[in-house]
């Protein structure tokens, strides 16, 4: 049986959400043996790269995959890209585009033409695709309006799920020794940019608002920081740490509880054990939007409670009632998170409601038995219904159902050319 060729660029080899992403469904793609699958490795901003190399024994398959010169000769059948959609190009018969898509209640026009520019779209989550549908542009040519800017292709939401071989509770071994406090909540994500309370992740206003809520408190608890800028640099690490002090001197108290930051990247394995820690009590995410949220998916399943905004991607496997879940609008996003090409001015995005973030983190120390009760059933809920396996099912549906049909490439046999005279080469002076 002839194979379709399928040709998928991905920042597979990246330490990033979206080489994560990308290896989950490569690994969805070849293990169906449906296809003939070929890799184009692409970077991913300033992220680490060289995961395969450092993950050989379980992704090092992936190495077999790579295309090389003579692939580029031919035309594939079908072409996947998984990045943001202002990059997607049109290059195989069929064109697949993959997004985590955007945080924020609106995309950037550039992101809805490159949605248009292929056959077939996969998103993260249903808010993704509501933002996409909800963007619509006016197309101007010369100075006058001659149509509008809006989805025209299908978009499909295929959710990210957790490897439950790994994200599980488990005996932790992780070092955490050189905290004294035995009550630590959890944050992990990127610090980008953007003032106080108005970077995406929302960190400054994490750390603020719990400064603010156990300061002068006896015994009071930890923060722990699983966080980075752009990198994993030593110029990062004291960036990031100046951002923090920055923060930590608005705050007035006679005694301010402690913040810990670990910076740098970190395995699988290694995050499994950090959540599964017994100091690490709960994970906190004050976040302005996601597109899905894949430690929160992760940290879900070590039976721990979250404490987390009410909206954006990742409410599509938080149940409010395992969770708690924190109040909050929307508010446009301030100059100072817009990102050319990407958060535009006209987008908005959740703010947190401060009595609700306070008295959140106090519900959960003090009624951390009754939370860790209801935790149990958000752990259930995430395992049957956002395991990999799940996500692998669904993905092959999703491609059965859009993908055509290709030709079958038949050989050709060209026949014997007969010469009634043999042919000589003249001899040379």
């Amino acid at each position: 049986m002839n194979k379709s060729t399928f040709y998928i660029s991905a920042p597979f080899d990246t330490y990033s959400g979206y080489g994560a992403r990308s290896r989950d469904v490569i690994k969805s793609i070849i293990k169906s043996d449906k296809y003939k699958v070929k890799l184009m490795s692409q970077r991913w901003g300033n992220t680490p790269w060289e995961f395969i190399n450092n993950h050989k024994e379980e992704w090092g398959f992936l190495l077999n995959h790579l295309h090389n010169q003579e692939d580029q000769k031919i035309q594939p059948d079908i072409w996947m890209q998984i990045t943001v959609p202002n990059e997607f190009q049109p290059i195989g018969k069929y064109n697949i585009g993959m997004t985590a898509g955007m945080e924020t209640t609106l995309v950037d026009a550039t992101w809805v033409e490159g949605i248009n520019r292929m056959d077939v779209n996969f998103v993260s989550s249903e808010h993704s695709k509501k933002a996409f549908l909800d963007s619509k542009f006016q197309k101007q040519e010369k100075g006058q309006v001659v149509g509008t800017v809006k989805v025209q292709k299908p978009i499909e939401v295929l959710f990210e799920g957790a490897n439950l071989d790994i994200y599980k509770p488990t005996k932790s071994d992780f070092d955490l020794s050189s905290i004294p406090e035995s009550f630590c909540y959890l944050f992990v994500g990127h610090w980008m940019q953007g003032n106080i309370g108005e970077d995406r992740k929302n960190v400054g206003y994490t750390i603020k608002s719990f400064l603010e809520t156990f300061k002068n408190t006896p015994s009071p608890p930890a923060l722990v920081m699983k966080v980075s800028g752009s990198g994993a640099s030593y110029m990062d690490k004291k960036m990031l740490l100046k951002r923090y002090y920055q923060i930590r001197k608005t705050v007035k108290g006679k005694s301010l509880p402690n913040v810990y930051m670990i910076h740098g990247e970190l395995s699988n394995t290694e995050m499994n054990e950090l959540y599964n820690h017994s100091k690490i009590k709960a994970m906190i995410s004050l976040t302005k939007g996601e597109g899905f949220g894949r430690p929160l998916l992760e940290f879900s399943l070590t039976k721990k409670p979250i404490m987390v905004s009410g909206w954006s991607g990742h409410m599509d496997f938080i149940n409010p009632k395992f969770s708690l879940i924190i109040d909050g609008t929307l508010k446009n996003v301030d100059r100072s998170a817009i990102v050319p090409n990407m958060i535009i001015p006209e987008s908005q995005w959740f703010s947190p409601n401060d009595s609700s973030v306070g008295n959140g983190y106090k519900s959960i120390r003090k009624n951390y038995k009754k939370h860790l009760e209801l935790s149990k059933r958000q752990a259930h809920y995430s395992k049957s219904n956002f395991s990999w396996e799940a996500m692998d099912i669904l993905l092959s549906s999703y491609l059965d159902k859009n993908i055509p049909k290709f030709a079958k490439q038949v050989t050709l046999n060209l026949p014997n050319l007969n010469t009634s005279k043999k042919l000589e080469l003249p001899k040379l002076k």
